[in-house]
């Protein structure tokens, strides 16, 4: 048992090694002088971006050592390792291929299309889009009842941010930053929080944004950082992203956090990803952006997400966006499920670090084996998980109501 366990912190090693080398957001990040040059051309322009030469070939070094450790085996734990490298491998590949049309086939390979079928099989995630895209238009007209032309700054947010760090995460607090460079308005790891200066938020956003980077990001990247043996736990590699960025927008449900502004945001880059692979360019994806928003310097931001490591002209998107809406689905009903069979330990697995919910058993097996250490930061909705519970036991009982008998049931009152 004792060499098992060495070999399998071997693997680790090696796999975290290599997966530390490769941060994509980083690689694919546009300066501001691009964002500057395309408003100096009258938004005409397509933006010309040169990203450099990246040089794969460390990772895929450490990929093949890996995998020689990895070696014929096919138990539970050697399957999940190899398929970590084989995502680690897709990444340095994806980067060496910066702004040319195979950067599409690495994109695709590690996170899908807007067209892949959900795990139902029935649906896609730009179906579901869609259908967000079609209920707001049916209630955009609609007083919501609040204000929502307040508006709170990036320094507001900072200050809020870093109460709310130093009172859960402590000496392991991370620093609230400030950078143009983003493509998002926040982007969290373990040592810092870092924000788009010029962002403005909503009373929502705040706390969406504080249940999404602080208490889902921050935690698993602190928790990830705290596992001694299995350290792969740490990085969020492309094969975590789904179930990450799925939590933390999970998180901004539960806690009632979210609004339809952002729903229509997370739709809106699916639609957005869908039209670029069909064809549209940098500038008919700025447009479409531009027609929703009427906000010039917000569509930009949100066309760059679309265009960042890809092809100006169209075809070769950079496709990650369309995980907040899959991994919303896939997290919520796999915590349904969970809930109705009772397996309640894992929830708590689900923080232990930077993972995709498909490793659950393994990782569970290994924390039998006691190589993985039980998480020591949560969100407040998973500390207290009674109303989590209910909320989860009485959708799984919605999930089996016939939506389709109750519109004819109720039409006499709606077409009233």
């Amino acid at each position: 048992m004792d060499a098992d366990k060495k070999h399998i912190k071997e693997i680790s090693d090696c796999l975290q090694q290599a997966a530390s080398s490769v941060r994509i957001l980083r690689n694919i990040a546009w300066p501001q002088t691009i964002k500057n040059e395309f408003f100096n051309n009258k938004a005409q322009k397509l933006p010309v971006v040169n990203y450099g030469v990246y040089d794969p070939k460390p990772v895929l070094d450490l990929i093949k050592k890996a995998n020689q450790l990895i070696g014929g085996e096919s138990s539970n734990i050697h399957a999940w390792a190899s398929g970590i490298a084989n995502k680690i491998e897709s990444s340095a590949l994806l980067l060496a291929s910066r702004g040319t049309s195979e950067f599409f086939t690495h994109t695709e390979a590690l996170y899908g299309k807007p067209v892949d079928p959900l795990h139902n099989g029935l649906h896609t995630t730009l179906e579901l889009a869609h259908h967000f895209d079609s209920v707001f238009d049916s209630v955009n007209h609609i007083d919501l009842g609040v204000d929502t032309s307040q508006k709170f700054s990036a320094d507001l947010l900072a200050k809020s941010m870093r109460k709310v760090v130093k009172d859960n995460f402590g000496d392991l607090a991370p620093e609230i930053v400030m950078d143009e460079t983003l493509a998002s308005n926040a982007l969290a790891g373990r040592r810092r929080v870092c924000l788009r200066p010029t962002a403005q938020f909503t009373d929502k956003d705040v706390n969406q944004l504080i249940q999404h980077e602080l208490f889902v990001h921050v935690a698993t990247s602190l928790n990830g950082y705290n596992q001694p043996s299995i350290k792969i736990l740490r990085e969020g590699h492309p094969g975590t992203t789904k179930t990450q960025e799925g939590l933390a927008v999970f998180a901004e449900f539960i806690t009632g956090s979210i609004d339809l502004d952002r729903l229509q945001r997370l739709s809106d880059r699916v639609i957005a990803i869908q039209m670029a692979i069909e064809g549209a360019d940098f500038l008919q994806v700025y447009q479409y952006y531009l027609e929703k928003t009427d906000n010039p310097d917000q569509s930009f931001e949100s066309a760059k997400r679309v265009f960042r490591g890809g092809v100006m002209t169209g075809g070769a998107p950079f496709t990650k966006d369309i995980v907040y809406l899959e991994g919303l689905i896939t997290v919520h009903n796999f915590l349904r499920v969970a809930i109705s069979k009772g397996k309640l330990e894992y929830l708590d697995l689900l923080f232990c670090g930077k993972l995709d919910i498909m490793d659950l058993p393994v990782l569970k097996e290994l924390s039998e084996m006691g190589l993985i250490e039980k998480p020591k930061f949560f969100p407040p909705w998973i500390k207290d998980k009674r109303f989590l519970l209910s909320y989860l036991s009485y959708s799984s009982f919605l999930n089996g109501i016939n939506l389709d008998r109750l519109k004819i049931h109720y039409e006499s009152v709606l077409n009233s």
